[in-house]
């Protein structure tokens, strides 16, 4: 399944990048006579209630949907293990303050604070991302943190710690790097996380906002019309769940790739 996950990602960034040169109509060219029409030869995504061309749209909207992975997930990842790396290696009572920051935050279902968060901020693709940043960084600090702790009891870490080696160097240079398979594991499957809660808020209304296409303004639009066109919200919600799934299956196959347990048990 993870070669599937693996094809299913490019196939997802290959026509991200090169949208604009498949899709025969511009995302928001109107039809008014033509709104609601289904897939055809033409239009093969059909039209939404407007008359645009929704196959355009659909690729137009990959193109948000990874960009907010990717930043979201950057973001997340680098402020997660700097904080997870601190907390695991120093230990005290900085691992108390930091532990506890995490279990406050783990206390409450993330999209609900993602919600307050872009409710308070404001509804745009820009808070949005900050919001999903502000909560992703607790699960890799948490991930991070563990495998410090184990790390950091190395004889190759204590060995840089009795030769002199700088604090930053031992994390840099040793102690991190330990943790960089769980760490791809983790960002990959928290790619599938940030377009899914990405595609959630911009169907509330806080994410995305119109005329700017992504798939969860794309299914709002469309839930008025399940009836008489179908088509509105299919599509936008199979490219949801393929990329979703796709990523899944990707992060799943890394982690029996990289953990060596799953290696020797199979």
């Amino acid at each position: 399944m993870s070669k599937v996950g693996a094809a299913t990602v490019l196939v997802a960034i290959v026509a991200a990048l090169i949208g604009p040169a498949l899709a025969r109509s511009d995302p928001a060219a109107q039809d008014l006579a033509r709104r609601l029409d289904g897939p055809s030869a033409t239009h093969w995504f059909g039209l939404d209630e407007v008359g645009r061309d929704i196959f355009a749209r659909v690729l137009a909207g990959a193109r948000i949907s990874l960009l907010v992975g990717i930043v979201v997930v950057s973001i997340s990842s680098a402020v997660g293990t700097l904080l997870g790396s601190i907390a695991g290696y120093f230990g005290g009572l900085i691992d108390e303050a930091i532990s506890r920051i995490i279990d406050i935050l783990l206390a409450f279902p993330g999209l609900l604070l993602v919600i307050a968060l872009v409710a308070v901020l404001g509804p745009s693709l820009a808070n949005v991302v900050v919001a999903l940043s502000l909560i992703g960084w607790v699960g890799y600090a948490r991930l991070v943190r563990g495998q410090v702790l184990r790390a950091r009891e190395f004889e190759f870490v204590q060995a840089a710690r009795a030769l002199g080696a700088g604090t930053p160097r031992i994390l840099v240079r040793h102690v991190i790097p330990t943790a960089l398979p769980a760490l791809t594991v983790q960002a990959t499957l928290g790619m599938g996380g940030a377009i899914l809660a990405e595609a959630a808020l911009s169907f509330l209304g806080l994410g995305v906002q119109p005329p700017t296409p992504s798939w969860g303004t794309m299914l709002n639009g469309g839930r008025t019309h399940l009836l008489d066109a179908p088509h509105l919200t299919i599509f936008p919600g199979l490219a949801i769940a393929f990329l979703v799934l796709g990523f899944n299956f990707l992060g799943d196959g890394l982690r029996d790739a990289l953990d060596p347990v799953t290696r020797r048990a199979g």
